[in-house]
């Protein structure tokens, strides 16, 4: 039998960075993790309740707060259960798109995240993606890749996909939330975003899902086989 490895995925927002993991974990019959879900739960959870945007207030209301990925018979995926309650559409609102990049930026929600997704890790057979899953999550990951588009193909994939549930909305105020997100992520203070020195880099501006797909899938073959 292989062995199982850890596929860590990092990159910029709206780079198809959990399309591909998906796809992956399909295909490995691995473990998938959307850590981006949980920040947007936690954020969720935050505008809800009207909790400040800042690290002692934090630490208080995580403790309320409980984060479970569910499967979907019927979505064919996991949904994020933020205390119980099934959020998965609620978090990817413009609303919650506007905060996630701040509260993720909060050392206690960070430190909060990262212990439980390192957890889930334990047993490999896992992919993940997210900002700093290479750097800070898993830095021993035996599979980094650093996923990365040109900002205005990513502008456009994103636009689209908020169209599906949002008719009106202006592709200005999608690239306005673009740019706040990479900037928050990028540089915040802590585990801001950033290649790991060991990723490889995965430029799908020019490839679509299926290349894409192939390309990630070779490289976690080679791993596989030399682990």
């Amino acid at each position: 039998m292989e062995k199982k490895i850890i596929i860590a995925i990092d990159g910029f927002s709206s780079c198809g960075k959990s399309t591909l993991a998906k796809a992956m974990a399909k295909a490995l019959e691995y473990v998938f993790v959307d850590t981006g879900a949980m920040y947007r739960a936690i954020a969720l959870y935050f505008l809800r309740n009207n909790i400040p945007f800042n690290d002692t207030a934090s630490i208080e209301a995580l403790k309320a707060i409980e984060l479970r990925f569910k499967y979907n018979s019927a979505s064919q995926k996991s949904d994020m259960y933020l205390n119980g309650e099934n959020v998965e559409q609620e978090i990817r609102a413009m609303q919650v798109s506007q905060k996630v990049s701040e509260v993720a930026s909060i050392p206690a929600v960070r430190v909060f995240a990262v212990a439980q997704q390192q957890a889930m890790g334990i047993d490999k057979g896992i992919v993940m993606d997210g900002r700093d899953i290479g750097t800070v999550v898993f830095p021993n990951a035996e599979l980094k890749l650093f996923v990365t588009a040109d900002p205005a193909i990513r502008l456009e994939r994103r636009y689209q996909e908020l169209l599906k549930t949002n008719p009106s909305i202006l592709k200005e105020e999608v690239s306005a939330n673009l740019q706040q997100r990479d900037l928050m992520d990028s540089t915040r203070a802590h585990s801001p975003l950033r290649q790991a020195d060991d990723a490889l880099v995965l430029d799908n501006t020019n490839l679509d899902r299926v290349q894409q797909f192939e390309l990630a899938m070779q490289w976690a073959m080679d791993k596989i086989k030399a682990s």
